[in-house]
């Protein structure tokens, strides 16, 4: 995901522009970290005491110029509007959050709200056109055939959470005046490894496994059934 982040990025500012980005729902801090690391500044926005300790652990460890250019906040991803003015970000991050969102479509416009004309809005969710695939895989039939039906599903935590659907998300994007510019599968080889398993070990083997995950990240029919969907809005295109 940090590969297509990063090509949809440079097609759309100057090389050396340093943006501002804000990351919703930042967890650990791995996109946050890796843009600031690239120049840019960064603003998280964390509401899980567990997280945000990891994520300033993290912070704490990058150098002092590194450092002052990002500032993490305590926050729901629903109240941006209470910490930011409309317009302060060229690049808006929401990964992994609306699958614990009842209702997305007001987070969603809320983050546009965020970006100023011609900024970049990054959602990383759940594919619900493909909850299937992963019971599927594991021969788990009933499950599968239950999954077709709905976008309700049980993540690995053990948490009912909920899917996006493709068409859906276009629809709401296209809605709040960021309409989708390019969109991404992520997990189609991998969604099922275990957690906690090891990558590969020779540089050879790991590289050609991400090659083949962006490949098919990028490539139908392959990135409709991914485990998760990758969208690039832009507002006022």
């Amino acid at each position: 995901m940090g590969r297509q982040l990063d090509e949809q990025i440079a097609g759309r500012f100057p090389v050396g522009q340093r943006l501002r980005v804000l990351d919703v729902g930042m967890g650990q801090g791995t996109q946050a970290l890796r843009l600031l690391r690239a120049g840019h500044r960064v603003t998280g926005l964390e509401r899980d005491a567990r997280m945000l300790s990891v994520a300033h652990e993290a912070l704490a460890a990058e150098p002092e110029g590194v450092r002052e250019r990002m500032r993490i906040i305590e926050g729901d991803g629903r109240d941006t509007g209470v910490h930011f003015l409309p317009g302060s970000f060229d690049v808006v991050l929401c990964h992994g959050v609306l699958m614990y969102v009842e209702e997305p479509d007001p987070l969603v416009a809320g983050l546009a709200r965020m970006l100023a004309p011609g900024g970049l809005l990054s959602l990383l969710v759940r594919n619900g056109d493909a909850l299937a695939m992963r019971p599927g895989l594991s021969g788990d039939w009933p499950a599968a055939l239950a999954a077709f039906d709905t976008t309700a599903y049980t993540n690995r935590l053990g948490l009912e959470v909920r899917a996006d659907r493709l068409e859906a998300l276009t629809a709401t994007l296209a809605g709040i005046g960021a309409p989708l510019h390019a969109w991404y599968g992520v997990r189609v080889f991998t969604d099922t490894a275990p957690d906690g398993a090891e990558p590969p070990a020779s540089d050879g083997a790991l590289s050609a496994l991400l090659a083949a995950e962006e490949r098919a990240g990028r490539t139908d029919p392959y990135r409709r059934v991914a485990a998760l969907l990758h969208l690039c809005g832009v507002r006022g295109a």
